[in-house]
Order: C-alpha cells, then structure tokens, then sequence
C-alpha cells in the first residue's frame, strides 16, 4: 500500500541527535520533499509501549490514577508501560499489568496498534486485552512510581470520556477498543 503514495515520501538526507535522555531520543533530521525542496523535521524516537484493557471477572476494567508531571495533573489511565528493549510486546503488557496493578491474566488478545502522536514521534502503543484475571494483592511499581488502582465499568468509563475526566490517547482507544470486543464481539 505504501507504494501507492510515493508522491508524499519524504527522503532523509542526513539525521542528527539533539538529546538523548532515559525516555527519549530528539531528533533533527534534514530531508527531501516530494517536489525536491529540503526541510527539516524534528522528532522524537520512542522504544514503544504496551497498553492492557483488563477486564476483570465482575466485568469492570482496571485503572490506574497517576500524577503526569509534564501537565501537572492526575490523569486516569488504562495500565500501560514502555518496551523494554528486546521485550517482547505480549511480555510488555503482562510485565505492566503485574507492576501496576498486581494482577495476572490467563486470557490475552492482541488487538492492534496506536501511534499517538505522529506529528513529532515515531512511538507505537501495542493494545492488549486482558481477561481471567487473578491477584491484585500487591504492585510491583517501579522506583519513583506512584499510582492508585481502581475499577470502573465499561458505561462508567465511556461517560469519564464524555465528561472529561479521561483524556489520555492511549486510554481513549483502548475504549474505543473495549467497547467494541465486549459489547460488538469483535
């Protein structure tokens, strides 16, 4: 399908660190257009993540409530995490649900990708779902990592969209998702 579009590819030309942090990696690249000008693209590189639409037996979807410093606010959230390099991306979404939540899954679907900001990053969120859910004893969260975790229902959830009260990308597809394979049986 891509070779259909080849009139929009732009081609790099050269690629040039900016920063390289823990979590990200900036980018200035200069490119050719289409019509044979050069431009500049900044961006960032991301490893990826995994997000888990979890459903636990009663039927209602685990959440997590975290503090994201770069909008100084509490956001709600589907669990989710980064890629570790190498990971595989089902172990990504197992190994965030334990951390986060204190649960494991025995039923686990792949239902596609996201890529939440494709204006300045290359990062892709594989989505999960979750079902046969046992734990929830104890998170296993990483160092500096501070969350709640809290269960709504599918109808609970989709009116936080409608109000607001849930703006998170990830966690708005992974909704849309939800909604879907419970109510439509994808």
């Amino acid at each position: 399908m891509e070779n259909e579009f080849q009139h929009l590819v732009e081609i790099e030309i050269e690629t040039n660190q900016v920063f390289a942090g823990k979590l990200l990696d900036v980018r200035r690249d200069r490119v050719r257009l289409p019509d044979g000008n050069e431009c500049c693209r900044e961006y960032i590189r991301h490893q990826g993540a995994a997000v888990v639409i979890a459903q636990r037996n009663d039927g209602r979807i685990l959440f997590v409530r975290q503090h994201r410093y770069p909008l100084r606010r509490t956001f709600l959230e589907l669990p989710a995490g980064k890629i570790d390099p190498g990971e595989n991306i089902l172990e990504t979404a197992r190994r965030e649900l334990l951390e986060e939540s204190g649960f494991l899954a025995s039923d686990w679907r792949h239902l596609g990708v996201m890529h939440p900001c494709v204006g300045y990053s290359n990062e892709r969120i594989e989505i999960f779902f979750a079902r046969g859910l046992s734990g929830g004893a104890e998170q296993k969260l990483d160092q500096n990592e501070f969350l709640d975790v809290l269960s709504l229902t599918l109808d609970e959830a989709l009116l936080a969209i409608r109000n607001g009260k849930i703006t998170d990308a990830k966690t708005v597809t992974g909704l849309f998702w939800a909604e879907k394979v419970i109510v439509a049986g994808w």
